[in-house]
């Protein structure tokens, strides 16, 4: 198998590999979120280079948030919000098709998925805000209130879980999932459709269990998974 894809070390710019240095030492120092880091004179000093290349390298770890500088403290190691870049670029417009589509499949597992933190974390209190969602959802005839209330009852899903990472991770992808909806045809019900409703998933969430929950998520989603 050829090997042209792996890039030469000599290839690398000076600050690329500052960069992999620093990266490697924090490992191996066992570096944590709290800890300070050598300053930049004394990192140049040490690696002998310029303190102008080790500060282009900083600056990518603080991009990362990896590195941050506190007043009275000089540099130290944090804890990195790993979401916050993702979250710079997902913007429909910036996005191709296929990305997209790639990112409302991660949607469709997630939500596959959800049904085992559900039913540990369900209360009455939120069992009842999905009724009266279902409820207006069903009394609803206009096609862009039902794709609202088809939102709120997923986005209250997310919240159920109250696992804060997979709550963020929704609201992020809230403008991805509202441009592909508005993409697809509405569905149509047929004798060799079988479609689960949010009625459906609601009363299995009720009296049911996760993995009941789980086959009749499958069921739902199947639309999105054939239209993608």
């Amino acid at each position: 198998m050829p090997l042209t894809k792996i890039k030469p070390l000599e290839s690398l710019s000076q600050v690329d590999k500052i960069e992999l240095s620093l990266e490697e030492y924090f490992r191996n120092e066992n570096f944590g979120p709290g800890d300070a880091i050598p300053k930049e004179t004394d990192l140049a000093q040490a690696m002998g280079v310029s303190r102008t290349a080790i500060r282009e390298a900083i600056s990518r770890f603080k991009t990362l948030g990896i590195i941050e500088s506190r007043k009275n403290r000089g540099m130290i190691m944090t804890r990195p919000d790993v979401l916050s870049n993702m979250q710079r670029v997902l913007d429909p417009k910036l996005l191709d098709g296929n990305t997209m589509k790639e990112i409302f499949e991660m949607r469709l597992v997630i939500e596959m998925g959800i049904g085992d933190i559900l039913f540990l974390r369900k209360t009455n209190e939120s069992i009842a805000k999905l009724e009266e969602i279902v409820e207006k959802e069903e009394r609803s005839t206009d096609r862009i209130e039902r794709l609202k209330y088809d939102v709120e009852f997923h986005s209250m899903l997310y919240s159920i879980s109250r696992n804060k990472t997979i709550l963020r991770f929704q609201k992020m992808l809230l403008p991805i999932f509202d441009y592909v909806d508005s993409g697809l045809p509405p569905r149509e019900k047929n004798n060799a459709t079988k479609i689960v409703t949010h009625r459906d998933l609601l009363n299995e969430l009720k009296t049911g269990n996760s993995q009941g929950f789980r086959n009749k998520m499958q069921i739902h989603l199947a639309y999105y998974f054939e239209k993608l």
